[in-house]
């Protein structure tokens, strides 16, 4: 009898043990990016970025479990917009995806430039005569839905952001849309490539699944913008040489 209590009371307490794990599970975050410096990257097994590190503190001052999980970007942002509990950053703010997240923003701001293979021949100074070009970007990047937008006639999809600067330098297309920063990052790496004109100035932000609770979307604006006041994002932009948002 005494053996068949204690299985019971065992049985009882793994239950409960169980049911809160799931609880915590269920209020739990998860946040997907990608490997996107200055926002988001991984330096000598460190994760990093204007972005990153303003997440990290956001969430630590919530005293919210959470995980942060770097993936492709097409993954990323399929997962914010499909899994409940889920978020994407560094995201672009832009009119094709104002229904589909709940935002917590401004995380960063940042100019989009048009650039072509150092060498190429190719002089464009505006979106009317870069129209006559391929044009190449990776799927589901918010550049895909700016050269849209813009009515690129033809665009080329990738995978992710390496294969699309690949055909760049291997001449199968001949511009790209990408940050201004990153490009800068680019060519002090060794990239033949150089800059054709300013395509867009850019707000990023944290872009949750439509699903999130807005107390809690409250509480991680709060979280920004507290950030914002004591000048931490400033310093942050600085130190990443981004725009300060306004």
């Amino acid at each position: 009898m005494g053996c068949r209590r204690s299985v019971l009371r065992l049985a009882v307490v793994s239950s409960l043990v169980f049911m809160a794990a799931a609880a915590m599970a269920q209020n739990s975050i998860v946040f997907t990016t990608e490997d996107y410096p200055p926002y988001n990257f991984r330096e000598n097994g460190v994760d990093k970025g204007v972005g990153y590190e303003q997440v990290e503190m956001i969430m630590k001052g919530l005293s919210i479990p959470y995980t942060i999980e770097m993936m492709p970007w097409a993954r990323a942002i399929a997962m914010a917009e499909t899994e409940p509990m889920t978020c994407v950053f560094t995201a672009a703010h832009i009119p094709e995806r104002e229904g589909r997240f709940k935002w917590v923003e401004p995380l960063a701001i940042d100019r989009n430039i048009i650039m072509s293979r150092k060498g190429s021949g190719i002089q464009v100074h505006n979106v009317e005569e870069a129209r006559k070009y391929i044009v190449g970007t990776q799927r589901d990047d918010y550049t895909q839905a700016l050269l849209e937008r813009h009515d690129f006639p033809r665009i080329d999809l990738a995978a992710n952001l390496d294969l699309t600067i690949k055909k760049l330098e291997s001449g199968r297309i001949d511009l790209m849309p990408v940050s201004e920063k990153f490009y800068h990052k680019l060519v002090d790496e060794g990239h033949p490539l150089e800059q054709q004109f300013v395509l867009t100035e850019q707000k990023f932000a944290i872009a949750c699944n439509k699903s999130m609770p807005d107390a809690l979307i409250a509480r991680m604006q709060d979280g920004l913008d507290r950030l914002i006041a004591d000048g931490t994002q400033a310093r942050l932009s600085r130190e990443y040489g981004l725009l300060q948002p306004q």
